[in-house]
């Protein structure tokens, strides 16, 4: 059988065309919760909190400099960032919620990626933050702003922007990341082209238009993006 046999034939296309509407929906989920989680994070890793500065000169000396929210956001990082997202997404699946039958698969689904995604996000924004000087968080802070108020209105905004081609490349990997979905028993686009592939006995066919649509999706969510990074700089020119 030739492609369109394959894909088209006895109404095939509809498991690509609902795995399609899956794949969407969870990495918009995903996102979401990445975000949040990130940003939350890089808060955490870049705060100034030491409430053991009292110590200083004491036999507990070693401790006046230490910051638990940068170590509790570190330790968070390291341990998403050194297990695969494969093993996060059946812990969360068969272990936290294992015992939860009436939660949907994909909120399960979109509550890992989105868990897994926060510690990349967490990094690309960090990093987003200390490259903005030091300067502008001490101006903003002369003219009376907290320093909650000056990292939401002044430092946050321009790190999001110096962020944003990282973040990009982010979502884009998320997207593709949620390939792995099936193993979950949702159908997503790859379960989609693997129902194609049981019922034709042929695997090139349902691949490449599975790769297809993940190239177009990719292809155009990064023109969007980078036309939204584009206006952003004319805004600050």
């Amino acid at each position: 059988m030739n492609f369109f046999e394959v894909i088209l034939g006895d109404g095939r296309w509809l498991y690509l065309w609902h795995g399609l509407e899956v794949t969407l929906v969870l990495t918009v989920l995903s996102l979401l919760i990445g975000v949040v989680i990130g940003l939350v994070l890089a808060l955490m890793r870049t705060s100034s909190i030491q409430p053991f500065k009292s110590f200083k000169g004491t036999k507990f000396h070693r401790l006046h400099s230490w910051n638990p929210l940068a170590w509790l956001g570190k330790i968070y990082v390291d341990i998403i960032r050194g297990t695969p997202l494969l093993v996060q997404l059946l812990i969360m699946y068969y272990v936290v919620f294992g015992s939860y039958q009436f939660m949907p698969k994909i909120l399960v689904a979109a509550i890992a990626f989105g868990i897994n995604a926060g510690a990349y996000i967490c990094e690309i924004i960090r990093g987003g933050i200390e490259s903005i000087d030091k300067g502008q968080m001490e101006a903003a802070r002369s003219l009376g702003l907290s320093r909650w108020q000056a990292m939401r209105l002044v430092i946050l905004p321009q790190a999001f922007k110096h962020s944003l081609p990282a973040l990009i490349s982010e979502f884009i990997a998320l997207l593709k990341e949620t390939s792995v979905v099936g193993w979950i028993g949702l159908n997503d686009i790859m379960r989609g082209a693997d129902n194609i592939r049981f019922q034709t006995a042929t695997a090139f066919q349902s691949l490449f238009a599975a790769a297809l649509m993940y190239l177009v999706l990719t292809a155009g969510f990064t023109r969007v993006m980078a036309r939204v990074e584009r206006k952003l700089r004319d805004s600050d020119g």
